[in-house]
């Protein structure tokens, strides 16, 4: 039976069924118009036939699964003289055939997706920034509220600190998001430092339910760049394994000698990596791990990685990961201060 296309036609995104051949029994009006042909002539269609070059659709449909993500897909209407690209989802309908969601992406053509991510992170974070400044103030005010009322108790004394201090930088963040200012001037940072601050921050945000284990290089040199953006990255990425119900968290430091980071050799590099034991990164979304508002959790916002894998590139550096059940590790590689130092063109 062919699916009511009223409902679909409120969507912008272009939609498509089939029969259990394969064969289009229907499709919305925006699937219509960005193909620039109507419902009507896509009707009875083969569904491998919209796919310019390539069999990806047959091999998907062939596979009698349940569905499949298909990324950068050339679709035409036959006899097009050019394709349209989409990243295409095939769903299996309970009444045979699928659901066929396309997502065009010729804004962008030939464009690593991943390429488009500091202007897509600024412009949804500038819309939180918003909201978040006036709640920021308000834990302000209540910190300097409680410091005068834990006068002689160190500890409760250095966790008020710790979260004015905290205040203070997603304060300066927002800041910056909100009146673009150029980057501060890098400066020699202890690496140590910063995954001490993020251990912290670990400790009052889990407690006691998340082993944190250290495992430093202690002979490392400094590295080159700003403290508060590397301890936001670090801290993003060991929430995230907080969050994935991690029960061990190691943080270890090491050198690296002779690397490649991107396309740029360096002689002496550090690598950082935080393993956890928690549930992984979930297979649906291992390719767009790093893309904005892509969260593996429902509660998640899908920035945090967004915004680690942005500072790693502000510090010519790169993050990476690889994950399974039980064993995940996000490894970031950063130039070290003395070869920096050393460059003429260091940021």
């Amino acid at each position: 039976m062919a699916a009511d296309p009223a409902p679909f036609d409120l969507l912008t995104t272009p939609v498509a069924w089939t029969d259990a051949e394969g064969r289009i029994e229907g499709a919305n009006a925006a699937c219509a118009r960005w193909l620039g042909v109507s419902a009507k002539r896509l009707a009875g269609v083969p569904l491998a036939a919209l796919e310019f070059e390539g069999e990806a659709f047959a091999r998907a449909i062939s596979g009698q699964s349940d569905g499949a993500r298909l990324r950068r897909i050339p679709l035409a209407f036959p006899g097009a003289d050019a394709p349209r690209f989409a990243d295409v989802t095939l769903t299996a309908r309970e009444t045979g055939g699928w659901w066929v969601e396309a997502h065009p992406v010729d804004e962008f053509p030939g464009e690593d997706p991943a390429q488009l991510l500091p202007s897509a992170l600024s412009a949804a974070l500038k819309g939180l920034a918003h909201e978040l400044r006036n709640p920021l103030a308000g834990l302000k005010g209540a910190a300097q509220l409680l410091e005068r009322r834990v006068t002689g108790d160190a500890t409760s004394s250095e966790l008020v600190a710790l979260i004015e201090s905290e205040v203070d930088r997603l304060t300066g963040l927002l800041d910056r998001l909100l009146s673009p200012a150029p980057p501060r001037p890098f400066e020699a940072a202890n690496i140590h430092a910063v995954l001490e601050r993020v251990l912290r921050l670990a400790e009052a945000d889990a407690g006691w339910a998340v082993r944190l284990v250290r495992d430093y290089d202690p002979s490392l040199p400094d590295v080159h760049g700003d403290f508060d953006r590397l301890t936001q990255a670090l801290w993003n990425l060991v929430r995230n394994a907080i969050d994935a119900g991690a029960a061990n968290i190691t943080l270890r430091t090491r050198a690296e000698h002779g690397v490649r980071i991107g396309d740029v050799p360096h002689a002496l590099a550090l690598r950082l990596e935080i393993i956890d034991d928690g549930r992984g990164v979930p297979e649906e979304l291992a390719e767009r791990i790093f893309l904005p508002l892509v969260s593996g959790h429902a509660a998640g916002t899908g920035l945090g990685l967004a915004l680690a894998q942005q500072v790693a590139r502000e510090h010519r550096g790169s993050l990476a990961y690889r994950s399974r059940p039980g064993h995940t590790v996000f490894t970031l590689l950063l130039p070290l201060w003395m070869e920096a130092e050393e460059g003429a063109d260091a940021v």
